[in-house]
């Protein structure tokens, strides 16, 4: 597949001079980093101008990041079967800023934000109907988050005495979770070396 250069992203961002924060080239394909107050702009004319024509958005994901102050990336995924070209956009917001949502740009983008919106409890405005789509409906908060319990905040289970399905909360020992994200072998020290011959 065609690879595009960091010249095609030098000419986008002179289209977007203030919405477009940096552009790179990974695994032959670019990425744009914009602003997420001009992220519809930019999807729009990704979309429709002539020379770009990204007609397919194959993805929508996202990634948390708790150590910064913006956590979470949403990244959008491209496709120009005019061009044979991929392009990724990526996003950078806080927990309470929302995104426009680009449903009215790609309807199969409805689903792909409701999955955003419930595991990482990014909002997308204007969207026709978010709502969970993965948790259940009674779920408390969003477990793709790193600072979400492995154990979750509630337990459902049967109860005898009751005959029925209960669902009570659970007492979490923790309060806080720090994350030391430095392997786990650069900080040990070598054990002695044992003597095949003993």
């Amino acid at each position: 597949m065609p690879q595009i250069n960091l010249f095609y992203g030098k000419q986008l961002s002179l289209y977007f001079p203030n919405a477009i924060i940096q552009s790179y080239r990974s695994k032959g394909e670019l990425t744009l980093v914009v602003d997420s107050s001009n992220l519809y702009n930019i999807i729009y004319f990704l979309k429709n101008h002539h020379n770009t024509n990204f007609k397919i958005l194959t993805e929508i994901c996202g990634v948390d990041y708790p150590s910064r102050e913006k956590r979470f990336e949403v990244v959008y995924c491209l496709l120009s079967l005019t061009y044979n070209r991929r392009i990724r956009v990526k996003v950078r917001v806080d927990e309470v800023t929302p995104l426009e949502s680009v449903t009215s740009l790609y309807s199969g983008a409805n689903w792909m934000e409701r999955e955003v919106w419930d595991l990482y409890g990014v909002f997308f405005s204007n969207h026709p109907d978010l709502r969970r789509i993965l948790t259940d409906y009674g779920f408390e908060g969003h477990p793709f988050r790193k600072d979400f319990p492995l154990s979750g905040y509630t337990e459902t289970r049967y109860d005898e005495l009751k005959k029925r399905v209960v669902r009570e909360p659970i007492q979490l020992s923790q309060e806080f979770r720090s994350f030391d994200l430095s392997s786990s072998w650069e900080n040990s020290t070598p054990s002695r070396l044992i003597d095949p011959k003993k």
